[in-house]
């Protein structure tokens, strides 16, 4: 039973363990309890590289890994699993705690990497991980020292990627949630206005708000065959919006049924699939989708079990509920990039 229920909690926002009873870090940042930083140019730092088998080479059914013959590479972020289960008091989880690892593997790397596998080869790398609380906590300087650890290790990555995996390939990068909070950061450090920005496919940046004008010379993608941008969306339930949102948002939000900024409606008849429970089956025309005001608006999906869902954020769905979508959509970015 456990094993059913962790996708589904993951992936579509039920609420099936409650927050306020979930571990809290154990008093303020100590330097001395970070965890040990990982080591690259070992495989076991990487939850998916290309040679190795992982759960990022799965495919639902009627869809395939290309990452064999794949021309291009995909760097991938995941998002936070360290979520403060017992034993999880630390501001920074560990990259070596098998139970943490399983917990991502499960999760993000099978239900959202794979999505990507027919577009490139998938790297996706472990990380100390800031503590979820680390976005609520009213003790600012800690959160922002154990996020500062956690990019550190995604910078070290992405430089080891470079120096020994990519070989001067071009890449997508892909992110949802915390993976987002540090592949923004990545891309304006490390890509935007350098030589790097001539490989960058795309950018599918998920799940936290990202700034239309974030960055200097990569612009957000306006049509399904950019490329060189970036695109960004926050599911939520149509008619509702975060408490922090304000009208005139100048965050992106890009339509992942139509692959435009515009507030054109589109019809759950575009929806190609989403991907739930069961991993190998896919969910056609679940769900439709509307950009409104720097947000993504859809109407509650219904599937067995859907009832259970009673918060009105879709966040934990941002990539999975338009799976197919978002993997044609890469599919044919890369075929727009190579064709250049």
């Amino acid at each position: 039973m456990k094993r059913k229920i962790a996708p589904i909690a993951i992936l579509l926002g039920i609420a099936l363990l409650s927050y306020s009873c979930a571990v809290k870090p154990k008093g303020a940042f100590d330097v001395a309890l970070v965890p040990l930083q990982p080591d690259y140019s070992k495989a076991e730092a990487w939850a998916a590289l290309p040679d190795k088998a992982d759960p990022a080479d799965q495919a639902p059914q009627g869809l395939a890994d290309g990452q064999v013959s794949a021309q291009v590479d995909v760097f991938f972020l995941h998002p936070t699993t360290y979520t403060g289960e017992r034993g999880h008091n630390g501001w920074n989880g560990p990259v070596n705690d098998e139970k943490l690892n399983k917990k991502t593997d499960d999760g993000a790397i099978l239900y959202q990497a794979s999505l990507f596998n027919s577009a490139g080869r998938v790297f996706a790398p472990r990380y100390r991980q800031a503590h979820l609380r680390s976005y609520y906590t009213q003790e600012k300087a800690s959160a922002q020292q154990a996020f500062e650890v956690a990019y550190a290790d995604v910078k070290a990555a992405f430089t080891y990627y470079l120096e020994h995996y990519n070989q001067g390939r071009p890449f997508i990068m892909a992110s949802h949630s915390q993976g987002t909070t540090h592949a923004m950061r990545l891309i304006k450090e490390m890509i935007d206005g350098t030589p790097l920005q001539e490989k960058l496919v795309v950018a599918y940046l998920v799940g936290i708000p990202v700034p239309k004008n974030m960055y200097a010379k990569i612009k957000p993608c306006e049509a399904p065959d950019d490329t060189g941008c970036f695109c960004s969306w926050q599911t939520y339930k149509r008619g509702k919006l975060p408490k922090w949102h304000k009208p005139g948002s100048p965050m992106l939000a890009t339509n992942p049924l139509l692959w435009t900024t515009q507030s054109t409606y589109a019809p759950k008849e575009l929806n190609q699939g989403a991907v739930l429970l069961k991993f190998e089956q896919v969910w056609p025309q679940l769900c439709d989708a509307e950009v409104h005001d720097g947000m993504l608006w859809i109407r509650k999906p219904k599937f067995p079990g859907s009832f259970l869902i009673v918060r009105s954020n879709y966040h934990a769905g941002d990539f999975n509920l338009f799976y197919v979508n978002v993997r044609k959509n890469a599919e044919a970015r890369v075929g727009a990039f190579l064709k250049k």
